[in-house]
């Protein structure tokens, strides 16, 4: 294939990551990318530019791989905040995912995409009345608690309808995962009950009767590559549900260890190491079968950018170059409104660049650095610092690589009342629209529509 330009690269050094998440994920044809099989030229001339593009194959082969390192030990459900496109969720559903929701709108989307209402889990601190009264009347599988008022307003809710709701409590672990992206344990957090009052959590829900205690949640962080470090986290879960198990007399039923499965975004990032996750699986595996408080406990994760991150680009084509004061600006239709994680702005304590390519333009390997912006008139709208880039023109489309989570639905859309890019999906080189693009004076023209 085409070797491909990358910011900072080193001749002598090992691929990059953009080189080497083409190679594995995507392709080239006559220099111009491809997905699925398909150029980025003939799909931004179908569907428009800016334009999100996800093989779905790529992450059909993602979900299959990490549930057979995980076979015996983990069901692997899919949070669908990570990329809630409806057809994304119906093609991990179709492969066997069970879905974690954050809303009643997810809800709605869990059930279109045809997953089966005991498959759905519902977690978020500060649920609403409404939805959660919508999820008790599914009779989903389980209702994440994260604080007390939910403990009563959930067994209202249920007893109001004459049902008993299955609920799991989510614990913010004292053991934080050291080594991911944004720590969710073991500091004070609006995300579930603190470890330290388990005891008065149980003693609230075994005053309900309407409510029966079948999982605990913990998720003590995201954007793991360590394995090692994940391991620890799922070990330190398994211990906590057994004590949970001993304090109440039966053994919990169902362990979401959560998911913070990460992936490399940066030149320099390692990648999870899913050979050692497997082994590292197994080894819990055993020792759990020999737990009376475990062994008969189904045991899940819920990955989200695992599976559809690497499957994911975002097109933007160019609109002009210019050079100002010495530094080149490469300015295309596509930029934060649609794509803010790119940017930096999404919670990144320090802001470095996705992987950035030309993408109708791989083969040349005279670089340059570039800022690569976006048509929004302020300079958050940056989605490439020290791009390198070779000469470029209007025209050009340029790729941001790892986007297939956390991007359009993690974005200020509205920003700028600038249209919404179409997004689509590619699957045994057929190319299926799964979001039409929006008209730029709907959103100004006819607010109530």
């Amino acid at each position: 294939m085409s070797v491909v330009p990358f910011a900072s690269r080193s001749d002598s050094g090992p691929p990059a990551l953009a080189e080497a998440v083409i190679a594995e994920n995507f392709g080239a044809r006559d220099g111009v990318l491809t997905v699925g099989g398909i150029t980025v030229t003939d799909l931004t001339a179908a569907h428009g530019s800016p334009l999100y593009v996800y093989d779905g194959d790529v992450i059909v082969r993602r979900y299959r791989a990490l549930v057979d390192a995980l076979a015996g030990f983990a069901d692997v459900y899919y949070s669908i905040k990570a990329n809630p496109n409806p057809a994304v969720a119906r093609l991990l559903v179709d492969a066997g995912a069970g879905l974690e929701i954050a809303s009643g709108a997810e809800l709605l989307l869990a059930e279109a995409a045809g997953a089966q209402p005991a498959n759905i889990l519902f977690a978020g601190p500060g649920k609403g009345e409404r939805e959660l009264d919508l999820a008790i009347a599914r009779g989903i599988g389980e209702i994440h608690l994260e604080c007390f008022e939910e403990i009563e307003m959930v067994a209202a809710l249920a007893a109001a309808q004459g049902r008993i709701a299955n609920i799991a409590i989510r614990i913010n672990p004292s053991a934080a995962a050291q080594g991911g992206a944004m720590r969710m344990g073991g500091k004070p957090a609006a995300f579930g009950f603190d470890e330290e009052i388990i005891d008065d959590v149980l003693a609230a829900i075994a005053a309900k009767p309407s409510l029966h205690l079948s999982g605990l949640h913990l998720f003590a962080g995201t954007q793991i590559l360590d394995a090692e470090v994940l391991l620890y986290q799922w070990n330190y879960g398994l211990k906590l549900a057994a004590e949970v198990g001993r304090k109440t007399g039966c053994p919990v039923a169902r362990i979401d260890l959560g998911g913070g499965l990460g992936i490399p975004y940066h030149d320099g990032d390692k990648t999870l190491d899913l050979t050692a996750v497997a082994a590292g699986a197994r080894r819990l595996d055993q020792e759990r079968r020999t737990n009376p408080w475990l062994v008969g406990a189904q045991i899940l994760i819920e990955p989200g950018r695992y599976l559809t991150g690497p499957a994911g680009v975002y097109l933007s084509t160019v609109r002009a170059v210019k050079t100002s004061r010495g530094q080149r600006f490469v300015i295309g239709d596509g930029g934060i409104h649609h794509h803010l994680a790119a940017s930096g702005n999404l919670g990144q304590v320090i802001k470095r660049d996705y992987p950035i390519v030309a993408a109708t333009r791989l083969s040349d390997r005279s670089c340059a650095p570039a800022t690569v912006v976006g048509p929004l008139c302020t300079p958050l709208d940056t989605l490439g610092r020290q791009t390198a880039l070779p000469d470029m023109a209007s025209g050009d489309v340029v790729a941001i690589l790892q986007s297939g989570a956390y991007g359009l639905s993690a974005s200020p859309v509205g920003f700028l009342s600038h249209p919404m890019p179409a997004e689509v999906l590619v699957r045994g080189g057929e190319a299926t629209l799964i979001r039409a693009a929006g008209d730029f004076g709907a959103p100004l023209v006819n607010p109530l529509s």
